[in-house]
């Protein structure tokens, strides 16, 4: 699951934006709310900077959370997505050790 997820280059743009948030989206919103990026990206945020349709954002996020690459958090009524470090380290000290 995990290599059709990363099959996709503008899902592993968005791990890569996900890598460091302040680095590619704005924090005042995230701030003015209490929230910070350690909570996640709103999939909003996501979608603006793809220039992706929601629909399409949210069906590449949703694959992304079955292979383990992201996790989610809800927050009221919006959706914030991470990187889950655990599986990219596993996954690439996979990659490394095995291939």
């Amino acid at each position: 699951m995990i290599y059709k997820a990363l099959a996709n280059e503008t899902r592993r743009q968005i791990l890569d934006w996900l890598k460091d948030p302040a680095e590619h989206f704005d924090p005042a919103p995230y701030l003015r709310h209490g929230i910070e990026f350690k909570t996640g990206v709103c999939v909003a945020d996501i979608q603006g900077k793809s220039g992706l349709a929601q629909s399409v954002i949210s069906s590449y996020l949703a694959t992304m959370q079955k292979a383990g690459l992201v996790e989610s958090e809800r927050v009221g009524k919006w959706t914030f997505y991470r990187r889950n470090e655990k599986t990219i380290r596993e996954f690439a000290d996979y990659i490394r050790n095995e291939l």
